[in-house]
């Protein structure tokens, strides 16, 4: 019955997803959830430490000598909120993992984990927005620093949002996988 091109599959509709993973992988529900959060933890194991590492970078300036001639500290602390709010949210799935160990709350924790991970993505393409901003204000100024941080935000926009929405609403003409 199934088709690899069947175009009526949509992620936006999970039973459909979950219709074909049982269909065309033989899996059960619950071996769907321990797939999905292993993939969620690979995706966040890539992210942890960079996230940690700008926040770590972005907590020292303030004590660096030069830090006074900054002139966008607003961008700076909004920079710091972003940055310590993505690490809150890509490191959450863990402690959620902890509290909910050998509690059988699968569903919840892959979905709340998923959240978590896209919300902290979020903040996370904003961080690096702002640090563009900081780096260019300090190097060529701040007409440098806003056009540099517009063109950052775009790229983030176009490679972490649109073309994602794009390719999970487009037809393609290669297999679902």
């Amino acid at each position: 019955m199934h088709k690899c091109d069947d175009h009526s599959m949509d992620v936006d509709h999970p039973e459909r997803d979950q219709r074909w993973n049982h269909e065309s992988r033989g899996e059960t529900e619950l071996e769907r959830l321990d797939r999905n959060w292993s993939s969620l933890l690979q995706e966040l194991r890539v992210v942890q430490t960079g996230v940690q590492l700008l926040t770590g970078f972005l907590l020292t300036l303030p004590f660096q000598q030069r830090f006074d001639v900054l002139t966008l500290h607003w961008v700076y602390l909004a920079t710091v909120a972003c940055s310590v709010g993505a690490t809150v949210l890509l490191i959450a799935p863990v402690g959620m993992h902890r509290l909910l160990f050998r509690r059988h709350r699968l569903v919840v924790l892959v979905s709340a984990a998923h959240r978590c991970a896209y919300a902290g993505l979020v903040l996370l393409g904003l961080a690096l927005t702002g640090v563009t901003v900081i780096i260019f204000d300090a190097v060529s100024g701040y007409v440098a620093g806003i056009i540099a941080g517009a063109c950052a935000l775009a790229i983030f926009a176009v490679f972490w949002v649109a073309v994602p929405l794009l390719l999970r609403t487009r037809d393609v003409a290669l297999p679902h996988y």
